[in-house]
């Protein structure tokens, strides 16, 4: 199964989404469920993974590794050509690099040019800026430029996406 997880703040609380689907042509996901946190960390400025990634570490704790077989984000794997370390190969590295992460971002990071390949999808003139860890940026990039749906951002990720920002 693959996943794809974002994560929305309000205050001081974090919700987690986490959408699941099974084939990269699905337009529909298996399973979606959310997680709420609290105390979250404040924002730094080049530092958004310590935020973030103890929000997502925390939802997946709920769920077995080795039924996940490869990750979605919403940013970078990497920050730069310099391959300083974004969420995506944060979150890589916590998961004993065995799951495949794949960063989609809907705004350029200045100076990242060789571990991102920029995506159109539709009739968009934006990018979606793509990166990967544990699988080739080629393969990673067509595969989000396949999924389903008619717009800049895929059906799925589009989804879980808007599922972040519904609060009960």
């Amino acid at each position: 199964m693959k996943l794809i997880i974002d994560v929305f703040y309000q205050d001081k609380t974090a919700k987690v989404v986490g959408g699941f689907f099974e084939n990269w042509e699905d337009d529909k996901l298996i399973k979606i469920s959310s997680k709420n946190i609290t105390d979250i960390k404040e924002y730094i400025s080049g530092e958004f993974y310590k935020r973030e990634l103890p929000c997502i570490l925390a939802f997946l704790s709920e769920y077995k590794l080795e039924d996940i077989e490869l990750i979605i984000i919403d940013g970078f794997v990497f920050l730069g050509d310099n391959d300083k370390k974004g969420l995506g190969a944060w979150l890589f590295d916590s998961l004993y690099k065995k799951t495949p992460i794949i960063g989609v971002a809907k705004s350029k990071f200045q100076g990242n040019t060789k571990n991102v390949k920029e995506v159109f999808r539709g009739k968009s003139k934006n990018a979606l800026f793509v990166s990967a860890i544990g699988i080739e940026l080629f393969k990673a990039s067509a595969f989000i430029k396949n999924m389903k749906g008619d717009y800049r951002l895929p059906k799925l990720l589009k989804l879980v996406d808007t599922e972040t920002k519904r609060y009960e």
